[in-house]
C-alpha cells in the first residue's frame, strides 16, 4: 500500500468560517439563477482535442436554444481559433439579441488589449478579468505580495474601463474572479474584489459581476456555502454586484456547492452541460437545472429532448455520457431490478395527470426529458414479473393475469440465463407470442360459426390437426361453453376441468381489438395453463384462447418431469 499510514501530516483539512449566525441551512431555492456556459471556453480547453470553429458554432447554436443568455465563447487571447470564432460571431451575426457572449482573461495590458479587439462591434458582451489570489499561487506561482496582487487586479480594472469608453456602441458588462477564492483567505478575498468593485463604480441600473471561483474544491459544501454568504454580507455596494459562482469538482460535490451557494446569495452559475472541464469538471448544469426542475422551480432552461442534447454534446466533445448520468444517461431512467420494476409499473399505473408526481424510484416524469415510458424497464435476468408485465403492457396493451405474470417471468429468465443478455419489447413480444397465442400444435383453429336453437347456443369449429382438418361440434348455454361441449366431445383435454376466463379491449375505435384468457387444468394441478387469444371479434379470441389453452396442455403432459406426465 503506497498511501501514507497518516494523511494529517500531509494534508489539512479546509478551515471552518466564523459565521455563527449563517442562514443559508434555513433557505430554500425559490427561484433559478443566472445561468453562464462555461462549455466554449472552460469545457473547450479540457478536451484532449478542443473543438474546430464550426464545432462551436454548433454547441453555440445548441446552447441558445436551450435558452442560456450568457454564454462564455472564448479565451480570444490565448490563441488566434480562439479569436477568429468570436469574430465570426459577431461578424456573420449569430448572437441573438437577448444573448450576451463573455470572453475572459487574465490580468496583463496585451491580453485585455486583444480581448476587447475580440469583441469590437458586439451589440452586448461581457469581459471577465482573473487573477489568483490564494497563498499558494502568491507565495510559490508569481511570488507576489497581498498590496502586488490587489495593485495587478485594480490596474487592470482601470484598463478595461478605459478600453470599453472607446467602443461605446457596445453594453459592456465587468466581470471579477480571485481566481482561486476557494483556497484565499475571506479578509483578502474581499479586500481585492472591493478595491475592483471601486474601481468600476457600478450602480444598481449597470452591475458587475463578481465571481467566487472553487478553482480547486477544497472543502465539504457547506464551508464554500459560508464563503459566499460571507462576502455576499461583506460585498461592498451589494445593489451594484451580480454575486456568482464557479464551482469545479474535485471532491465531487460541485453540484451540492451550487445549491448551497445560492441558498448562501449566490445569484448566477457558471458551468458546463454534463459537468465537462479540467480536471474532474465544472459543475453540471444539467443535474443542477434539473434539480431546481424536480423541486418545482423551472430552470429557465429548455431540456425536454435531452437525448438530442446529450448525444450533440458527445459529438462536440468527443467524450461520453456515462449511461448513469443524473437526467440524461441512457440507463438513469431504467429499472433491471424485478422489485423496483413492479413499484414502478404500480406507481405508473395510479399516477393522476393532475397530481403531483410519485412515482417510486423515478424523481421526474421521463416525458418531461423526452424519454418514453417504453425506456424506463428494461429486462434481463435480475428483472421480475413486474418489469415484463409493464413492457407488455406499455408496448402492446396487453394485460396479463398475475399468474400468467409469475409463469411467463419463469420462462423469461431461461432465456435471459441462456443468452446472458438484455431482452428488450420486441424479444417479450415474440417470447410471449410463440408461448402463449401462436402455440398450434396439435390444433389450430381455422373457422367458426354459432347459431341459436331451442335455447342454446350452437358451435360448429373447424379445426386443423395432424391428419387434417375436422369440425368439432357442440351446444350450451353461450359460445364458450358451447366450444366447451365440443372439445370434450372429441376427447380432447381428457380429464381437464374449466377454471378462469377474463378479456379486456386492446384498442379503441373502429379497428378495436380484444385480448381473451383462458384457464384450464386437471385435478391434482394446483397450477393451471393459460392460453390467449387476440382479434377484432371477442368470440374468436375467446375460441382462440381456448384452444392455445388445451395445446398447452398437452404440452405440459408430454414434458419430462412434468406434474401431469
Amino acid at each position: 500500500m503506497n498511501m501514507i499510514a497518516a494523511p494529517a501530516q500531509k494534508y489539512r483539512a479546509a478551515p471552518t468560517i466564523a459565521l455563527s449566525d449563517r442562514t443559508w441551512p434555513s433557505q430554500t431555492i425559490k427561484r433559478a439563477p443566472i445561468w453562464m456556459s462555461t462549455d466554449l471556453r472552460d469545457g473547450n480547453q479540457s478536451l484532449f482535442e478542443p473543438m474546430d470553429s464550426p464545432t462551436k458554432l454548433k454547441f453555440f447554436k445548441m446552447l441558445v436554444a436551450i435558452g442560456f443568455k450568457e454564454i462564455e465563447v472564448a479565451f480570444p487571447s490565448a490563441s488566434q481559433t480562439d479569436f477568429d470564432f468570436v469574430r465570426q460571431l459577431i461578424e456573420e451575426g449569430h448572437i441573438p439579441p437577448d444573448v450576451t457572449i463573455e470572453v475572459i482573461t487574465q490580468a496583463r495590458e496585451d491580453l485585455i488589449r486583444r480581448s476587447f479587439e475580440a469583441l469590437r462591434g458586439a451589440p452586448q458582451a461581457i469581459v471577465h478579468l482573473y487573477n489568483a489570489t490564494a497563498p499558494a499561487w502568491r507565495d510559490v506561482v508569481f511570488g507576489m505580495s497581498r498590496e502586488q496582487v490587489k495593485g495587478l487586479a485594480v490596474r487592470h480594472a482601470g484598463l478595461m474601463k478605459e478600453l470599453a469608453a472607446q467602443q461605446p456602441d457596445t453594453r459592456w458588462t465587468f466581470q471579477y474572479s480571485p481566481e482561486t477564492f476557494s483556497t484565499t483567505e475571506l479578509d483578502f478575498a474581499l479586500e481585492v474584489c472591493n478595491a475592483v468593485i471601486e474601481s468600476w463604480a457600478p450602480t444598481a441600473d449597470h452591475p458587475v459581476i463578481i465571481n467566487m471561483p472553487a478553482t480547486v474544491e477544497a472543502s465539504t459544501p457547506n464551508v464554500y456555502a459560508d464563503q459566499i454568504e460571507w462576502m455576499h454580507r461583506h460585498l461592498a455596494r451589494r445593489e451594484a454586484v451580480i454575486l456568482s459562482v464557479h464551482p469545479h469538482n474535485d471532491r465531487g460535490c460541485a453540484v451540492a456547492a451550487a445549491e448551497l451557494a445560492m441558498m448562501a446569495g449566490a445569484q448566477r452559475v457558471e458551468g458546463c452541460l454534463f459537468g465537462n472541464g479540467e480536471r474532474t469538471g465544472n459543475v453540471d448544469i444539467v443535474t443542477l437545472a434539473m434539480n431546481l426542475y424536480s423541486q418545482g422551480v423551472h430552470p429557465g432552461l429548455d431540456f425536454s429532448d435531452m437525448a438530442s442534447i446529450a448525444r450533440t454534446v458527445e459529438q462536440c466533445i468527443a467524450l461520453p455520457i456515462h449511461p448513469r448520468h443524473p437526467y440524461a444517461g441512457d440507463l438513469v431512467f431504467t429499472a433491471f431490478s424485478g422489485s423496483h420494476q413492479d413499484a414502478i409499473r404500480k406507481g405508473m399505473a395510479a399516477q393522476q395527470p393532475d397530481q403531483p408526481w410519485q412515482v417510486p424510484y423515478l424523481p421526474i416524469d421521463p416525458r418531461d426529458v423526452g424519454c418514453s415510458y417504453e425506456a424506463i424497464v428494461r429486462v434481463n435476468s435480475q428483472s421480475g414479473k413486474g418489469g415484463i408485465t409493464y413492457l407488455l403492457e406499455a408496448s402492446k396493451g396487453w394485460h396479463i393475469p398475475r399468474r400468467v405474470q409469475i409463469e411467463f417471468s419463469q420462462r423469461v429468465q431461461q432465456v435471459a440465463d441462456a443468452s446472458g443478455r438484455e431482452m428488450g419489447a420486441a424479444d417479450l413480444v415474440g417470447l410471449f407470442e410463440a408461448e402463449y397465442l401462436h402455440h398450434n400444435t396439435p390444433w389450430h383453429l381455422l373457422d367458426h360459426r354459432t347459431y341459436e336453437e331451442g335455447g342454446l347456443t350452437h358451435i360448429e369449429m373447424i379445426m386443423q390437426g395432424a391428419e387434417g382438418p375436422s369440425t368439432w361440434k357442440g351446444q350450451g348455454n353461450g359460445p364458450l361453453d358451447a366450444a366447451w361441449h365440443a372439445v370434450q366431445a372429441q376427447g380432447v383435454a381428457q380429464g381437464a376441468q374449466w377454471r378462469d376466463y377474463s378479456e379486456h379491449a386492446i384498442s379503441q375505435g373502429s379497428d378495436a381489438a380484444a385480448m381473451a384468457w383462458i384457464e384450464i387444468g386437471t385435478e391434482g394441478q394446483p397450477r393451471g395453463v393459460h392460453g390467449a387469444g387476440v382479434h377484432g371479434n371477442l368470440v374468436t379470441a375467446s375460441l382462440q384462447a381456448l384452444i392455445q389453452a388445451i395445446n398447452r396442455l398437452d404440452t405440459s403432459r408430454h414434458q419430462p418431469g412434468s406434474r401431469s406426465s
